[in-house]
């Protein structure tokens, strides 16, 4: 079909149009044409209709300058006289005027809007350095922002540069709201997309100290991360070490390719698993991590000691005053808690527990243990165990799978969920038998049908099909009911959940839960260590790996006796016959109390403590 030909009326509204598009100053440029075109009209008016008014006010110049006037302010038209034409041309130069003067000002005024809406969403370039970046949004995002304040407390000069897909104001508002006062650390944010690379120049990552990338709250959260990974590859330039949480394991290979080299991939779901199986075995094993991972207390250092070249890693416990040494650092790599007759290097480096790298102090001698107060070594008898497991999510499965690798062989696990996945990805398993029971956890009937009394372990799941904080509140009317059937039948067995809002923690301490995993907390946690200190990423890779020593609280009991004066230095050394290091001690009589719940890391090794049977001796040993 032949196309028409455009006419002159259609090629003129096509440049208007085409005109207008360019913004406010193309329309203040056709308000201008207009104003001059309406002046010239009105002076011609008046030098052709009224000449004698003309002549009265000196001619052309004069009458330009009036009609200018009666334009920009038809106010003017309330002091004219002269004769009637002269009035009436002056009306019309104020009527124009009006019409003008009122665009004029509607258009500076959406102008103006939309100028100070851009700038509150924040897209000018961030021009900092040595500043950390957060790409992307989750609730994780409150931890980490906390806790780098915590550890900028004494730095002028620290920034924090957030970039988000949401409104600037919102996300002040919600950091204020949920963090507080910042002290000397600022917050500036920027809104746009960490995947789009245009959006990534704003954050200035090549003077950027580090670059941590969440994983967003939405479906498929790591292909977002991923896809963050890849554009911060691309970028033309260097960029600082990138720190990234990836939800689901199967997807760290391709985080690992997009990333490159140069990141640091944090597994959420395998840390979360891990800590659940761990709590599940020994109480307390989330809150000993959450303290390991705050800047409330101790941080984690490198520290290479050449007097201890050629020594034994037994005797390099008693090297520190006010510190408490974890593990080596070698050739080799990060081993926590090695062999006791392990020799150091010259080039390795020390593992440390510190409050401050300003008090890693070389003791200048410490006493000798109390061989009185070391309870002998006893090997545990191995025991088949009964474990329930209430609720089922995506990660139950690797839970369970971790379980199996703990447990002695003729071990049970029973699923009692009404989840449709329930039991799903259990093959293989070496030492549990499985079975899977329909059961809501709500429901006080259903648990009691259960016979929870016979089991000597129960893990409370939070369920994937509900958001959060629904999940959240499932989870804590289970509790409810499994302390209150503790109460009322006078069973005893540890209860060990998972929930995702740290502010439910207080309301779960009611239920007296044994522990209580916040996943997302600890992730946050984590996140904010590397996001500081990149150079421990394989420490902490190596604290929750279990393959090789984890974090364990045991009871004192085993250790030395209760009841009257010890010094931690003799725990240090009952520890190490068996194998172990000794990081610390949990008081069961502080177990409510937050922020620390009882737990004490890196105490005074020469303070006298009295110990009571529940308390904890906090270890680093291989299970």
């Amino acid at each position: 079909m032949p196309v028409s030909k455009a006419t002159v009326k259609e090629r003129a509204r096509y440049w208007f149009d085409n005109t207008m598009a360019k913004g406010t100053a193309a329309l203040i440029g056709w308000l201008a044409l207009v104003s001059l075109v309406l002046i010239v009209v009105i002076s011609a008016l008046t030098m052709w209709l009224t000449p004698d008014e003309a002549l009265r006010h000196d001619g052309w110049p004069g009458v330009l300058w009036l009609s200018l006037m009666h334009a920009l302010s038809p106010g003017k038209i309330a002091g004219d006289a002269g004769t009637a034409p002269f009035l009436a041309i002056m009306l019309g130069a104020s009527l124009g005027g009006i019409f003008i003067v009122s665009i004029l000002v509607g258009v500076l005024s959406a102008g103006l809007r939309g100028k100070i809406e851009e700038l509150r969403k924040g897209r000018s370039r961030v021009i900092e350095s040595g500043h950390t970046v957060i790409l992307g949004w989750s609730e994780q995002l409150y931890t980490i922002v906390s806790e780098l304040v915590k550890a900028h407390a004494s730095q002028r000069g620290s920034v924090i540069a957030i970039l988000a897909d949401k409104d600037k104001p919102t996300m002040e508002d919600a950091i204020r709201a949920r963090v507080g006062d910042t002290g000397r650390t600022r917050l500036v944010c920027r809104t746009g997309s960490p995947t789009e690379p245009a959006d990534l120049d704003l954050m200035s990552l090549s003077t950027a100290r580090t670059v941590v990338v969440l994983s967003p709250e939405k479906d498929d959260p790591d292909a977002h991360v991923i896809k963050t990974l890849l554009a911060l590859a691309k970028r033309a330039g260097d960029h600082p070490p990138v720190i990234a949480a990836v939800a689901s394991s199967r997807n760290m290979a391709a985080a690992r390719l997009a990333g490159g080299r140069g990141v640091h991939l944090v597994d959420s779901d395998d840390i979360a698993a891990r800590l659940i199986v761990q709590s599940s075995r020994q109480s307390g094993v989330s809150v000993v991590c959450m303290d390991l991972l705050n800047f409330d207390g101790g941080e984690m250092y490198l520290r290479r000691e050449p007097s201890l070249a050629g020594r034994s890693y037994g005797e390099a416990l008693d090297t520190y005053a006010t510190a408490t040494v974890l593990g080596l650092r070698g050739p080799g790599g990060v081993v926590l808690n090695p062999p006791p007759d392990t020799v150091i290097g010259t080039s390795d480096e020390l593992v440390v527990l510190a409050q401050d790298d300003s008090l890693i102090r070389l003791a200048n001698g410490t006493a000798p243990a109390d061989e009185r107060q070391i309870v002998p070594a006893r090997a545990p008898e191995p025991a088949a165990e009964r474990t329930l497991m209430l609720g089922w999510n995506g990660r139950a499965a690797r839970i369970i799978r971790y379980l199996d690798g703990y447990v002695t062989p003729g071990s049970v696990l029973d699923v009692a969920s009404d989840h449709p996945g329930a039991g799903a990805g259990l093959a293989h398993l070496a030492n549990l038998t499985v079975n899977v029971k329909e059961c809501d956890g709500t429901d006080r009937y259903a648990l009691e049908s259960l016979g929870v009394g016979v089991y000597q372990h129960v893990i409370v799941l939070s369920d994937d099909r509900y958001a959060p904080r629904h999940a959240d509140t499932r989870t804590l009317m289970t509790l409810l009911q499994l302390r209150d059937m503790q109460a009322t039948l006078g069973e005893k067995y540890s209860i060990v959940s998972e929930m995702h809002d740290e502010n439910n923690r207080s309301l779960a301490e009611v239920t007296e839960a044994d522990d209580i995993v916040i996943s997302d907390t600890v992730i946050g946690l984590l996140l904010a260590q590397l996001a500081e200190n990149p150079h421990l990423a394989e420490v902490f890779g190596q604290l929750f790996d279990s393959a090789g020593s984890e974090v364990y609280p045991r009871p004192v009991e085993n250790y030395v006796t209760t009841g009257t004066p010890v010094a931690f230095r003799t725990i240090v050394e009952s520890a190490l016959r068996r194998g172990e290091t000794a990081i610390g001690y949990r008081v069961a009589a502080r177990i409510g109390e937050p922020p620390h719940y009882g737990v004490v890391l890196n105490p005074d090794r020469s303070r006298a403590m009295t110990f009571a049977p529940g308390d904890s001796v906090i270890v680093l040993a291989e299970h």
